[in-house]
């Protein structure tokens, strides 16, 4: 087995319009998608939302304000899951409901430092 990130992206001004009833179904459908990785084992760390608020260090001791809320698409979360290869990676993440919004997922192997 194999640790996976999974990376969501999606435009944070399409989630801010919901409802409280569509933010609680939405959530709803998180849960059950996650819920249903980790009943197969294959949930190493459930992740979390990420806030708008930031800083991002350049070089040069450059330091701006970020991440850019005017990019149309930005990095909401992340999960970490176990599995024997990337095309299983990608499958299990395929029923992810960032979909839904017009999100994407990125699916990246985590390598291990020599």
């Amino acid at each position: 087995m194999k640790d996976f990130l999974l990376i969501f992206r999606s435009d944070y001004n399409r989630t801010a319009d919901f409802s409280a009833e569509e933010a609680q179904a939405m959530t709803k459908r998180w849960m059950d998608w996650i819920g249903s990785i980790a009943a197969q084992n294959k949930l190493k760390d459930r992740g979390n939302r990420l806030e708008n608020a930031g800083k991002v260090l350049q070089p040069n001791n450059v330091i701006t304000d970020g991440p850019y809320t005017e990019v149309k698409e930005a990095i909401g979360g992340y999960s970490i899951i176990t599995a024997d290869s990337l095309e299983e990676a990608v499958e299990l993440a395929k029923g992810c409901p960032v979909f839904s919004q017009g999100g994407k997922v990125e699916v990246r192997p985590i390598g291990i430092l020599p």
